[in-house]
């Protein structure tokens, strides 16, 4: 059965999302301050391909051209992220108008072309002169990250309905902090523990501070997630573990639930980070969260991976079909992790803030015939569907992303767009994906 937009009632939104350092380019330009990704980016050997987010998709100053383009397709909503070096480019004290002035433009061309703009506050560009002084693993970014909401809240808020505070809090820190994989390129527990607890407490203060300068606007913040599953049952205590630091860690924290050392021994380390009302601190009563998910995790156990016990199974030894990026398609698995986070008392209302597909797109003759992303969406979207009929308050899907982007340690490799970026020519070519979404939008 082919689904239509009115499936899912008329209050559901739609839309599509990016995030600044992978698509605005501009690194340097008009008073911005340096990133820990530009940083990173430009250190030999950290990107697979070589490549940087130095220009990307020249967003910066191409972006009335995808304003365009968004609203061509039709597009309810754009999620995007503020740079918070283009705001703060030592991370506080002086600002910078110029960046400033450009999110106002970015803002008011997203509302002249009948487009709600959504803001993600944190989308993983921290200032490198805060990660100087510790980064996430250092208390005194929480107080800084307070220092730039507020300014930012104050700023836009006037214009903004929704707001989501942090990215994915589980990445960041777990590839930027304890693998290393990803900006700052960290290692080790001792770096990973703190940021975790830092990241959490930044998350609640970011949703206070949003709430007293906008109290009228919905306030979220968004989980990465993964649907996990174990070969057996001897892997099952692997795989909870997993599941806590995937899925359950960060919505747990905000809940007020707490740390779970039971499942994760390891995190009992965090106690020495907290510090007197720490813990209901952690707690803030948001609107909604956002979910965002791309594939599933089956967990064998492993005496060779310390405090998780573990291993992720590649996808490619498990299934004939993945996306560019290596991840298995199993649509299903978003059923179970709406079902998941919808039966948490404390949580109000669930967006799929991001889902999307990396796949080999090539231009021909004008055309990007990308008929594996235009089925994954249909495919995720039965599996959304069919939560919300079962009750699950489900009340949005942003598909990731809008343009194809720097996809940080991949590089500029893979495309996840409903928009192809030619980055030598910053052509810009609308999809069959980004066709189809627009018939969809469109129909009843």
């Amino acid at each position: 059965m082919e689904l239509k937009r009115s499936d899912f009632g008329k209050d559901f939104l739609w839309g599509a999302a990016t995030a600044s350092y992978q698509i605005e380019g501009a690194f340097d330009q008009d008073g911005k301050g340096e990133s820990i990704w530009d940083r990173f980016t430009h250190t030999k050997g950290k990107i697979k391909d070589g490549s940087t987010g130095d220009v990307a998709c020249d967003h910066y100053h191409r972006f009335q051209e995808d304003l365009d383009l968004m609203k061509e397709i039709g597009l309810p909503l754009y999620r995007f992220s503020i740079s918070w070096p283009r705001i703060l480019p030592t991370g506080s004290g002086t600002k910078n108008q110029k960046g400033i002035d450009f999110y106002h433009r970015l803002i008011d061309g997203c509302l002249e072309r009948g487009i709600e703009p959504a803001i993600t506050q944190y989308h993983w560009d921290l200032p490198q002169a805060i990660e100087d002084k510790g980064g996430w693993a250092n208390r005194d970014t929480v107080s800084y990250f307070a220092e730039y909401v507020d300014l930012i809240t104050r700023e836009y808020g006037s214009k903004i309905k929704r707001w989501m505070i942090l990215n994915e809090p589980v990445p960041f820190t777990t590839l930027g902090y304890m693998l290393g994989e990803h900006a700052p390129g960290r290692r080790g527990i001792g770096n990973f523990v703190p940021a975790v607890h830092h990241a959490g407490l930044a998350q609640s203060e970011g949703g206070r501070i949003t709430k007293s300068n906008c109290s009228t606007a919905e306030i979220g913040t968004t989980f990465s997630c993964s649907h996990i599953e174990s070969t057996g049952e001897f892997s099952e205590k692997a795989a909870a573990r997993y599941d806590y630091i995937l899925n359950r860690i960060f919505v747990e924290l905000s809940l007020g639930l707490g740390y779970d050392s039971e499942t994760l021994p390891i995190i009992k380390r965090v106690e020495k980070y907290i510090k007197s009302d720490d813990m209901n601190k952690m707690k803030f009563d948001f609107d909604f969260i956002g979910i965002q998910n791309y594939s599933r995790e089956v967990i064998r156990w492993s005496p060779f991976i310390p405090y998780v016990w573990g291993q992720m199974l590649p996808a490619s030894k498990r299934v004939s079909k993945t996306t560019d990026m290596g991840w298995e398609i199993f649509p299903e698995g978003i059923y179970h992790l709406l079902k998941k986070f919808n039966a948490y008392s404390g949580v109000k209302k669930i967006y799929v803030t991001e889902n999307g597909a990396a796949f080999p797109d090539t231009v021909n003759n004008g055309r990007v015939h990308d008929i594996d992303r235009t089925q994954f969406i249909q495919d995720y979207l039965a599996q959304i569907l069919r939560a919300k009929n079962e009750g699950v308050n489900v009340q949005g899907y942003i598909i990731w992303s809008f343009t194809d982007n720097f996809e940080w340690a991949e590089g500029l490799r893979p495309r996840f767009g409903l928009v192809h970026v030619d980055y030598n020519t910053q052509e810009r070519t609308l999809k069959d994906s980004a066709l189809w979404y627009k018939k969809f939008l469109a129909g009843s």
